[in-house]
């Protein structure tokens, strides 16, 4: 905000005039401009535009500041091939945008259309809601009057004065300034009760080549060839005994503490074999071999592994591909990126530029290393970058892939049993979908001196989820007039599945609309009513509930005591599966393989001491196993039952009775779903303890 300089009560003892005293100060002064506008978002990724066109349309004026010299984040800036989730969760504003951008250009796929083009679609909307844009001005400072923000000053002196702000960046950084509460890495397990959450150690899941590449059968594949994890034990050390290059000392933390550590970065590469428009991959000034020497190891492990097992292929438009991260060794840079969430301006320049140099030296690499089989490195070669995308940034996306900033501590914090079995909320503002989709962390040293991923966990769905408007919302004693739907309030592990986005522009638009009320309304962000918010979302064609998810059956809202398997143990590799009608949409199966080694463990904590049905739910089927063993620890001592699970449950087509056990209210209930010498595909869905 200006200062505005008032004259002070003072007598100097003689007859100047107070403005003839001030004349060589404010010579020397810088003038500084002011520009005066309803909403300030700080931020021109999509959820920014999205707010900002979303609150122009109601008739507020509104500026967008970008930091950079490109508007449209990710969007625009490399991932052109959209994580969509459930397309039913999606609507309102972002289907809107999606749907134009493809009407741009025949033959182009809804959510999948080329970087310049979604560029285009923004721009025209932008114009025709009348927003201003400015580019290429970063935060310097932020003034408040009590829990209110006055204005914010750009590097070149420009103080924007609003009513309302709206904090779009990846990175948090206007709330960070603005002091609201936030957080960097991940909390602990005991912290929001999250089964998944801090610090995983990942074991080795074994997979020959041919496993490997049926990961991912077909370039522009979806779906298992996203898997992370170790597929083989690798030696992580050098000649030296010392780690090779992006291997770490494992630290000293018990699975499950917190850290400050977050998840890895990229460059979503838009890439292409069109002759026409194919330029080769660039080599890095700074480029060194030696950085790629476990990405060799990884070759050498799997002979014939191909250029479209590395990474993730998604086909485009006009015969381009969204070049994306999988599996063990690819683009992603797992430990680069810790110091950029809160990092100065120059410590985050040079980390964006060390992963440029990182992923353009791996393509280097592959294309040329002599150590690299031939046909790998013609598989390499016969791609390249896109001679008509990024032209004025050498064809390289504008846009690193900050999968993870900030995440503000606000009004309500979205954590994991939001996404998986406390999915309903009653200020929901959008819904979320995408599987809780951790990318690896870091790279450690086991004890062997052979190499783990941390931090990245497969097979962790999440149902379709209602998102609390609470979430996009400081607490009210910090800020009253700020919105944040990119850095919203929620842990690192419902970060991994919110972090999409559509989400981020369903976000946008509802905080779009929420300013503009708490403008209207003369109140905080934190005062307006939601039930209009919501109202005017629906008739925008927002998405905030399906239909279909009224009749799911919620362990939340079962009889008696009640644990899903998203809360239990799991002993061994338990495939994710939404096959039947699971409890809370999602079980698990052993998928036929290491009979005897796996095992799903509840413990249940009973509110009384005395004799209980135990239930078990499962997805029947005729390839499931007829002799399932169900064992159950009372107070009596253990006792195990057979499950058919090829017939259907009695129970409402979801449980069956195991029959009535003591329980003692001192020591918890455990029953235990094991797959020994069964004759089929074990599932473990829900466990249902009544009292009788």
């Amino acid at each position: 905000m200006a200062l505005t300089h008032k004259t002070p009560a003072v007598s100097f003892g003689y007859s100047i005039p107070m403005r003839t005293l001030l004349l060589p100060l404010l010579l020397v002064l810088p003038v500084i401009a002011t520009a005066k506008t309803d909403l300030v978002i700080y931020g021109g990724t999509p959820a920014g535009l999205s707010a900002g066109i979303t609150a122009a349309r109601e008739g507020v004026s509104v500026v967008i500041i970008e930091p950079t010299k490109w508007i449209g984040g990710l969007v625009t800036g490399g991932l052109c091939r959209t994580d969509v989730g459930r397309e039913q969760t999606i609507g309102g504003f972002p289907r809107e945008f999606f749907g134009r951008a493809a009407a741009l250009n025949p033959d182009t796929p809804m959510w999948y259309a080329e970087p310049k083009t979604n560029l285009a679609a923004f721009q025209a909307m932008l114009q025709e809601a009348g927003v201003k844009v400015v580019t290429g001005q970063t935060l310097k400072s932020v003034s408040k009057e009590g829990a209110r923000i006055t204005g914010l000053t750009t590097n070149d002196g420009t103080v924007y004065e609003g009513r309302m702000f709206v904090d779009a960046t990846y990175e948090g950084d206007l709330m960070a300034a603005a002091k609201v509460s936030y957080i960097v890495g991940r909390e602990s397990r005991a912290q929001y009760g999250e089964a998944l959450a801090g610090y995983y150690p990942m074991p080795i899941r074994p997979r020959t080549v041919e496993v490997m590449e049926s990961d991912c059968p077909n370039i522009g594949g979806t779906g298992p060839s996203y898997i992370h994890g170790t597929p083989i034990a690798i030696s992580g050390l050098d000649k030296a005994g010392k780690p090779i290059f992006g291997v770490y000392e494992a630290p000293k933390l018990e699975p499950g503490s917190a850290d400050n550590r977050t998840q890895s970065y990229n460059f979503r590469i838009c890439v292409t074999q069109r002759p026409d428009i194919k330029v080769p991959f660039p080599k890095p000034a700074t480029y060194d071999p030696a950085k790629y020497e476990l990405l060799l190891r990884l070759i050498q492990a799997f002979p014939g592994v191909r250029f479209g097992r590395l990474f993730h292929l998604g086909a485009v438009a006009n015969g381009k591909y969204d070049l994306n991260a999988q599996g063990f060794f690819s683009t992603d840079y797992p430990g680069a990126n810790t110091a950029y969430p809160d990092g100065d301006a120059a410590t985050r320049a040079q980390i964006w530029q060390d992963h440029v140099d990182f992923i353009q030296g791996m393509l280097w690499f592959l294309g040329h290393d002599e150590r690299v089989p031939q046909s790998l490195r013609d598989q390499c070669n016969s791609w390249g970058l896109c001679k008509d995308e990024f032209a004025d940034n050498q064809c390289w996306p504008y846009a690193l892939y900050v999968r993870e900033g900030r995440r503000m501590i606000g009004e309500y914090v979205m954590v994991q049993k939001d996404l998986q079995n406390d999915i309903f909320k009653e200020d929901t503002v959008g819904m979320g979908s995408f599987v809780i989709d951790c990318h690896i962390v870091q790279r450690i040293l086991a004890k062997d001196g052979t190499v783990r991923d941390e931090g990245s966990f497969p097979d962790a769905p999440a149902l379709p989820y209602q998102i609390a408007y609470r979430s996009l919302t400081p607490k009210r004693a910090e800020c009253e007039n700020l919105l944040v739907p990119v850095c919203l309030s929620a842990s690192h592990i419902a970060y991994c599945s919110l972090r999409m986005e559509p989400v981020y522009m369903a976000l946008g638009q509802a905080s779009g609309l929420a300013a503009v009320m708490a403008i209207q309304g003369q109140t905080s962000v934190q005062a307006i009513d939601v039930k209009a918010l919501q109202a005017k979302l629906l008739a925008q064609k927002a998405v905030l509930e399906l239909a279909e998810l009224a009749t799911m059956a919620r362990s939340s809202k079962l009889p008696g005591t009640v644990m899903d398997d998203q809360d239990a143990e799991r002993v061994g590799h338990w495939q994710g599966s939404t096959y039947g009608s699971p409890v809370d949409g999602s079980s698990r199966h052993d998928e036929n393989l290491e009979k005897g080694a796996k095992k799903v463990v509840y413990t249940l904590s009973l509110p009384a001491t005395g004799r209980y049905e135990v239930r078990v739910s499962y997805a029947h089927a005729p390839n499931r196993a007829s002799n399932v063993p169900v064992t159950i620890d009372h107070a009596g001592g253990s006792s195990t039952v057979k499950v058919n699970q090829k017939k259907v449950p009695p129970v409402d087509k979801l449980f069956i009775s195991l029959g009535s056990f003591e329980f003692s209210a001192v020591k918890p209930a455990v029953i235990t779903i094991g797959n020994e010498g069964t004759d089929g595909i074990v599932g473990a869905d829900a466990v249902q303890l009544l009292k009788q």
